[in-house]
């Protein structure tokens, strides 16, 4: 007699959705269905270096079919879900429904402005490649228009990077920022010194890395300034405009705002009719089901998870990994019947990259930085990096970077005459 095998719907295929996957691929009790809007899965930890011309789009990227191919119960369907239709178990995308037996939504998160809807006009984002060649492209091209204009009082709004956000994010990008102009591009450009890039890093809290201790968050600050990153701690965003960004003291004129303050749930995780906090993330139990449907799993960034903790679980890749890897277990454990036991996050730490030679990383009470915590920083990327090709295209590209600080990525991939470049 046949098995009928039940039907497990994950919707996103980034470091949760990879995990269940990985879990029960070739498991003959499931049949695995992904649907996800991007054709590819995206290292996330390393979208900075992307938008500032370290790192090339298919250094951290791998396309998902080519993940799941030797995983004969898996198929990948690209689409952008718009409806889920719990009563029937139903999930509409594109003009096609799939139906399932356990659904799993692994969304993500996407950028938050905190009610402000008229700063995402004004600012750029980093959740995905489109973000990060957007960055890459107003990088690089303020340069260009620097050096036409060719005098610094002129063009000096062009020359000065403003990043809203003092956690991993916001520090990895200003460090890189200014590594990039102050040494990288330095000997490139004849009418302008790169060299007098300003590059300013405003946190609304009291300190940088909220998640690190005192101590890493104080020697982070210190080195991003000998860096020549301005620092703002205490410095609430009042407004953002065309021109720049407004302090309570003062207003910072800058053509490139960068924004790495928030996130809050995707936009199928606000539109569901499901219980959610106030960052639109889905509040489940203690099994990472929703309180509705018990037969529904969220994880990763779109979850709010805080059973016995005295707040949520942070979106960073170990908790997505870690509760993909459980909800897989969770599943199969249901269909056998077995006693079902909550899910306890491992805490592994915390890393974060200031630039060149430089990181944080805490791992409860040991904690390493400078060249120590940059080594750990790098080994622990390159062994999470999904792809042996990735693996090397990255390391190789760090290699020839950290020796001839080059960056090997910068191109504007647009012509002139989409881009409307002039003094």
């Amino acid at each position: 007699m046949t098995q009928i095998k039940k039907k497990v719907l994950i919707v996103g295929a980034g470091f949760g959705g990879l995990q269940v996957i990985k879990t029960l691929a070739n498991h003959k009790s499931f049949e695995i269905t992904v649907v996800d809007k991007k054709n590819h899965h995206l290292f996330q930890p390393l979208l900075y270096q992307v938008a500032t011309a370290v790192l090339s789009p298919a250094d951290i990227a791998i396309p998902s079919r080519s993940i799941t191919t030797k995983y004969k119960n898996v198929k990948i369907l690209l689409g952008d879900v718009t409806e889920i239709d719990f009563k029937n178990r139903q999930v509409k995308f594109q003009n096609n429904t799939e139906t399932y037996d356990y659904l799993i939504l692994a969304t993500g998160a996407r950028t938050s402005f905190f009610g402000n809807h008229s700063w995402k006009e004004k600012t750029l984002g980093l959740k995905n490649l489109k973000d990060a060649l957007a960055i890459r492209r107003r990088i690089l091209l303020s340069f260009e228009q620097a050096e036409l204009i060719g005098n610094y009082e002129k063009a000096k709004s062009f020359m000065h990077y403003v990043i809203i956000g003092g956690g991993p994010t916001g520090v990895e990008l200003a460090g890189s920022i200014a590594e990039l102009s102050h040494n990288i591009i330095r000997k490139d450009f004849r009418n302008i010194d790169s060299g007098m890039t300003k590059v300013t890093l405003i946190e609304a809290g009291p300190r940088l890395l909220t998640a690190f201790s005192e101590k890493s968050s104080t020697f982070t600050k210190e080195k991003l300034e000998s860096r020549g990153v301005e620092v703002l701690t205490n410095s609430p965003v009042l407004d953002i405009t065309d021109s720049g960004v407004v302090l309570k003291d003062r207003t910072i004129e800058s053509k490139t705002v960068i924004w790495a303050a928030g996130v809050e749930g995707s936009e199928l995780a606000k539109n569901i009719p499901i219980n959610k906090d106030k960052a639109n993330r889905i509040i489940v139990d203690e099994f990472c089901r929703t309180i509705e449907y018990p037969e529904v799993f969220v994880i990763g960034d779109a979850a709010n998870y805080s059973k016995g903790l005295s707040r949520p679980l942070p979106g960073v890749s170990p908790v997505a990994m870690q509760q993909g890897r459980y909800v897989a277990k969770i599943i199969d454990s249901i269909e056998k019947k077995k006693t079902l036991s909550p899910f306890h996050y491992f805490d592994k730490g915390n890393m974060a990259t200031i630039g060149r030679t430089d990181a944080v990383a805490e791992f409860g009470k040991f904690r390493l930085k400078g060249i120590l915590g940059w080594l750990g920083w790098l080994f622990i990327h390159l062994v999470y990096q999904v792809g042996f090709k990735n693996k090397v295209s990255t390391l190789l590209s760090w290699v020839w970077s950290y020796l001839t600080f080059r960056a090997g990525s910068r191109l504007i991939q647009e012509e002139m005459d989409e881009l409307s470049i002039r003094p």
